[in-house]
């Protein structure tokens, strides 16, 4: 299982004309423009570039040392101790300590966390869990718990954009975040000397500033894989790196099973992928993805309206809200949604109620062993873990059917992430979380 997980996070280099000839050179700026908010967690594309983790993942998605050198497990994995990496100092000099990476890790996550409590002993950090943390090394390395400065020395206050990434937050102003090298960067000065990241631009600005040479990576969404390509853009693609699911909630208007599973009967996945999301991804009825288990295909994906029909029966439902946590296709893959459960014979109505009762969301696919990746997915949804259980295929299907049986959590589509890539660019591979590594980049014309 572990080799058919680690073939499914193939590396994607982009090899350019010469470069596999050519040393990476150091120097220049690299350009990227993006739609979102390069902070938005998880995975906003500045985050992993400022931040580092206790462990960190590689391109394939096997865990590795990162601020922490080793770690170990004792106590049926009710306690975990790592050894944090002699000499890191974070951008502006601080030290990095047991204590101060605890209380970045306490600010990060302050309730309902993989632990339950973490203790720094000299260079070690001590986690302790009521219940078992199999999954805490890989769970380290999500974004969600990466490190930023937030013990202020001598008295000063902590910039929050303080860390020990391998570059550093030189302006953040009218939606352009610059950025330069970290030249005391644990892992080597990176290649290029600054990248800046130009927020909130359309992608229709973002493939035409890449063009005309204005900028060196664009983001291409999934739906839009196609079109680029048409376009004649240089695109390059994850492996699925977020779930497309819909949410349900368990109280108020939804608190009946029987109603929630006949929501999950009516979504027509085959009409989102084709007609919303032109054919990019898969469908599928699993939270894991096939590439990760090979179980997928034990999970139906088919709509089947007669059996949302029949749960439904003559029960009364009021009208339910249902609400997406994105634009463009997300919005529209809502109201297919929508339209879906009206044919069942629910009232349904799109846009952002304050407690909806359906959720569309993009879940992370992106941790190391499949347990590890069901278990960041559920934290990222706020639903609970099924019962530990080991990594074999068994023990994977029982904890996915204990979920889905649940009817709060509806698998609809794995999706990709994908990029649009300029001339200049060299060497750029494509992250496990399915971001671009800008890390260990280089710019074919810098000096």
């Amino acid at each position: 299982m572990c080799r058919r997980f680690a073939i499914s996070w193939v590396l994607l280099l982009l090899a350019l004309p010469g470069a596999a000839r050519t040393r990476p050179h150091y120097g220049g700026t690299l350009r990227v423009e993006i739609e979102g908010d390069p902070w938005q967690k998880p995975n906003g594309i500045a985050r992993p570039l400022v931040f580092d983790g206790l462990t960190a993942r590689d391109s394939d998605g096997m865990v590795r040392p990162a601020l922490a050198t080793e770690w170990a497990s004792a106590d049926g994995d009710h306690r975990w101790q790592f050894h944090l990496r002699p000499g890191v100092r974070f951008h502006d000099g601080t030290p990095l300590t047991a204590t101060n990476a605890a209380a970045a890790l306490n600010v990060a996550c302050p309730a309902h966390c993989p632990w339950s409590a973490i203790q720094p002993v000299g260079a070690w950090l001590v986690f302790t869990g009521d219940a078992p943390m199999p999954n805490l090394p890989a769970l380290l390395a999500g974004d969600e718990f990466l490190i930023m400065l937030t013990m202020g020395g001598e008295g000063k206050t902590p910039n929050p954009d303080v860390g020990t990434g391998p570059f550093q937050v030189s302006t953040f102003a009218n939606g352009a975040l610059a950025l330069t090298a970290n030249e005391n960067c644990w892992q080597g000065r990176p290649f290029v000397d600054a990248i800046e990241i130009r927020a909130h631009r359309s992608i229709h600005d973002q493939w035409l500033d890449l063009g005309v040479g204005r900028a060196d990576l664009a983001e291409v969404p999934a739906e839009m894989v196609r079109q680029a390509q048409q376009q004649r853009l240089t695109v390059i693609a994850s492996p699925s790196a977020e779930l497309l699911a819909l949410q349900e909630s368990d109280t108020g208007a939804l608190a009946n099973p029987q109603i929630r599973t006949a929501i999950a009967a009516a979504v027509d996945r085959s009409a989102l992928s084709n007609v919303i999301f032109q054919k990019q991804g898969e469908v599928t009825g699993s939270l894991l993805p096939q590439a990760v288990t090979g179980l997928g295909f034990l999970f139906p994906t088919d709509r089947d309206l007669n059996r949302a029909h029949e749960l439904r029966g003559g029960l009364t439902v009021p009208p339910l809200a249902l609400s997406t946590d994105g634009d463009g296709a997300m919005q529209l893959a809502a109201q297919r949604i929508a339209l879906n459960l009206r044919e069942a014979g629910f009232n349904v109505q799109t846009g952002n109620a304050l407690r909806p009762d359906l959720e569309l969301r993009k879940l992370p696919l992106a941790v190391a062993s499949p347990p590890a990746v069901l278990d960041e997915l559920l934290r990222s949804a706020g639903q609970p873990s099924p019962a530990a259980s080991g990594a074999d295929l068994a023990s994977l299907f029982k904890a996915e059917r204990e979920v889905l049986d649940r009817h709060t959590l509806v698998p609809l589509l794995d999706l990709p992430r994908a990029y649009a890539v300029g001339v200049r660019l060299r060497d750029l591979r494509i992250g496990a979380d399915g971001l671009p590594n800008l890390a260990d980049v280089s710019l074919e014309d810098a000096p």
